[in-house]
């Protein structure tokens, strides 16, 4: 990562998750690991002799930008069960191609308790024969849960995969927790 990054770990229901912003936005988002130093490696995806380091300073709450504190707090919010739309966190999607850009745009429309498929998705982009495509786009995505892409589908419901930690079974945890959101018209709880 370049200079001028930082990230911080953070407890949350689902354990400790980690984030990782510049000056122009939040960079990463990682869902829990088995360790801490595995969480914020995976800010860089970087692994030294079978180790896994992180090459960003971690930054004390004391030193976050005010867009942090409301990250975290939203992100927290959100894994306790609380709906959390998280769309006016930003993102520093510098160096971002402009197709993967538009996948994750896309993908943070859907609201808590809402789902498509990648088929879905792509035909909402107007490129309807780029279902792979979004997947891949989605696999790439630096922000899970900021960008939502556990909420985007393979045809028929299935789940597909996800990057995170956990794979397939955090997706579906996520995905019941935010079916426990949703309001049902006629539902009085």
């Amino acid at each position: 990562m370049a200079a001028g990054l930082h990230a911080s770990l953070f407890d949350t229901a689902f354990g400790r998750c980690a984030l990782a912003w510049s000056e122009q936005g939040l960079t990463a988002v990682r869902l829990p690991a088995a360790s801490d130093a595995q969480t914020l490696a995976a800010l860089t995806g970087r692994s030294v002799g079978g180790s896994v380091a992180c090459d960003v300073p971690v930054t004390p709450p004391s030193d976050w930008p005010d867009f942090v504190h409301r990250a975290v707090a939203d992100i927290q919010a959100h894994l306790l069960g609380q709906p959390r739309e998280l769309l006016d966190l930003p993102l520093d999607m510098s160096g971002t191609p402009d197709f993967e850009r538009r996948v994750w745009l896309e993908a943070r429309k859907l609201a808590p308790g809402q789902t498509c498929t990648y088929g879905e998705l792509a035909r909402e982009l107007g490129e309807p024969g780029a279902m792979r495509a979004v997947g891949q786009a989605l696999g790439h995505n630096p922000w899970p849960l900021v960008v939502p892409c556990h909420r985007v589908l393979a045809a028929g419901g299935k789940l597909g995969g996800f990057s995170a930690p956990g794979g397939s079974e955090t997706k579906r945890r996520l995905l019941v927790l935010e079916a426990g959101m949703v309001r049902r018209e006629g539902q009085l709880f």
